[in-house]
């Protein structure tokens, strides 16, 4: 199923701003080894509960390892390793925005305020996760955060890809009750500290059409 960009999605997701040994950011994170080492304080992991999008509902874990310099010349927050639980979203998000997701099994368990989370494949888990949100919502409007602040860049194929989600929801405080990852397929999360944790429910998410640049910074063709 081919389903070009733009994409407007729907769903629930938390985001956790995590301290990471280098050797785990570096070695485990899975940026391409072009991009250098990553800059930046924190690493960031989010798991997705997508209950739409132009090819149908799917669950995703994710680990930004930090930001990384660009051809654009700019320093750009970059996905390294990702696993969703559809083929389309797969095939689509290589395509239209150079984002290096593979394919897996999600088990999610919800109990009152808190999702458990298993990802595996072969029958194999790989990573385990226990979020808990507290609190009230707190609106967060899609324009709040500024394009240049919420571009996010991936590096495939010889080619820079650029693209700024915009998002708005509620936001709840959250934690991390438990974090596991066998450091192959997904760092080891367990071996740094949990600094913060959000909560979106209801999200809106439009992912935009992609820019993106040669290996020399030139512009190409827009990704579809």
């Amino acid at each position: 199923m081919k389903a070009p960009a733009p994409w407007q999605l729907r769903g629930r997701a938390w985001i956790c701003a995590l301290e990471l040994p280098e050797r785990v950011r570096v070695d485990q994170g899975g940026a391409p080894e072009v991009l250098g080492r990553p800059g930046g304080r924190f690493s960031y992991l989010m798991f997705v509960d997508y209950q739409m999008s132009p090819v149908g509902p799917y669950r995703e874990l994710l680990i930004i390892p930090g930001h990384y310099r660009f051809a654009d010349g700019r320093r750009h927050p970059s996905i390294g390793r990702i696993y969703v639980s559809s083929q389309d979203s797969v095939t689509n998000g290589q395509r239209n925005w150079g984002i290096p997701k593979d394919r897996a099994d999600f088990h999610l368990t919800r109990e009152d305020h808190r999702d458990r989370v298993e990802v595996s494949q072969d029958g194999r888990v790989f990573a385990r996760l226990a979020l808990r949100r507290r609190g009230p919502g707190l609106p967060v409007p899609g324009g709040l955060i500024p394009e240049k602040q919420r571009t996010l860049g991936q590096y495939r194929d010889e080619q820079t890809f650029l693209y700024s989600p915009a998002t708005s929801g509620s936001m709840h405080y959250a934690r991390m009750e438990q974090g596991w990852a066998d450091g192959v397929h997904f760092p080891e999360i367990q071996q740094g500290r949990v600094r913060a944790c959000a909560y979106l429910s209801n999200f809106d998410m439009t992912f935009p059409q992609a820019r993106t640049l040669n290996h020399t910074g030139q512009p190409e063709r827009a990704a579809d």
